[in-house]
């Protein structure tokens, strides 16, 4: 049993108040990662700072033309929202290929982003795992890592990042507003994420006194090709073995700009700028696209178990693309790849 203080956040400052105050706390909203961290005694914090009553609700334009989405906005509720549906497509498909319908009416947006790892040696406790004890070693390396990252790895950990949605706001350029004692900040969502390096346990870029307020998106939206791919074990309630977010402009047959990001490889949404500027300037096909999964695989490093994962990712890459440029982007309803 955990003991712990539970006191309730009314404003943002409260919050930042708060949590400067005690930086062994966590805050809670949905508490749909938190709760299972704290059951397996992962996560053993002294207080739950709750952020459930902070105005962060609001799904906005900004004056640019894009979206500003406040973090305690349900994952249900913007997957739904009239603008994400007609705008940003992408983001609603990478939700709802995510988790159940009870977890996303619970689990948050700002929750989403900081997601921990998935990995079973993170969550138990008896085993060594860097991420939790920095020093004790990494047991998946040379253990059972079939699910592990094959990109962007070190000797300390080959976690990978379990989010659907996050891949989804990585092609799109995505932003984060935080805000902590100095003030308010921007950063860049690829920026926000970290890799594992020799410090696993540091998932994120975020302070530890800083609050998420809210993902901001850019104008450009995809709305007409884009898709969302995932390849799982099982159809629903599983994380992914490979996932791609793909985003394409195409202009008398022609990509002028792409983007796409690939979950279920590395400790964060895996996003390289060479690969999606080779797709620029082309006309859209297999040979094409194989080019960039090629240059975003790059320097792939497979463990024991998960060298599959490389093919696995480089077909997935060239599916999403081509489903993006058909216009025909994965139903997450009727999960039957097309």
């Amino acid at each position: 049993m955990i003991n712990f203080d539970y006191v309730r956040a009314n404003t943002v400052a409260d919050a930042v108040t708060m949590i400067k105050a005690d930086p062994k706390a966590k805050f809670i909203a949905g508490g749909t990662n938190l709760v299972d961290l704290m059951k397996y005694e992962v996560e053993r914090p002294g207080r739950l700072i709750d952020i459930t009553h902070l105005p962060l609700k609001a799904v906005e334009e900004t004056p640019d033309g894009g979206l500003l989405i406040g973090a305690l906005v349900p994952n249900t509720d913007l997957a739904y929202h009239p603008m994400i549906e007609a705008r940003y497509p992408l983001v609603g498909s990478a939700i709802l290929a995510g988790a159940s319908q009870q977890l996303r009416n619970m689990a948050s947006v700002g929750g989403n982003l900081l997601q921990r790892t998935r990995c079973s040696y993170f969550y138990d406790v008896v085993t060594p795992c860097n991420k939790r004890e920095p020093g004790s070693g990494c047991s998946a390396i040379g253990g059972l890592n079939r699910g592990h990252a094959i990109l962007g790895t070190s000797e300390a950990c080959i976690a990978t990042h379990p989010s659907d949605m996050c891949v989804a706001l990585a092609a799109l350029d995505a932003s984060v507003h935080v805000t902590g004692p100095n003030g308010t900040r921007r950063i860049a969502f690829k920026d926000f994420h970290r890799l594992p390096g020799d410090r696993p346990q540091q998932d994120t870029n975020l302070a530890p006194d800083e609050i998420i307020t809210a993902v901001e998106l850019p104008a450009k939206g995809f709305a007409s090709n884009y898709s969302y791919l995932k390849i799982r074990d099982r159809l629903s309630y599983a994380f992914a073995l490979v996932s791609v977010a793909a985003a394409l402009e195409l202009q008398g047959g022609t990509i002028i700009d792409a983007r796409f990001a690939v979950g279920g490889v590395a400790h964060k949404p895996w996003r390289v700028p060479a690969a999606e500027a080779a797709l620029r300037g082309q006309t859209p096909g297999a040979a094409v696209f194989r080019r960039a999964a090629d240059i975003a695989l790059e320097g792939a490093r497979p463990q024991e178990h998960n060298a599959f994962k490389v093919e696995l990712a480089r077909r997935a890459i060239v599916r999403t693309l081509t489903q993006a440029s058909n216009g025909t982007p994965q139903s997450q309803s009727d999960k039957k790849i097309a």
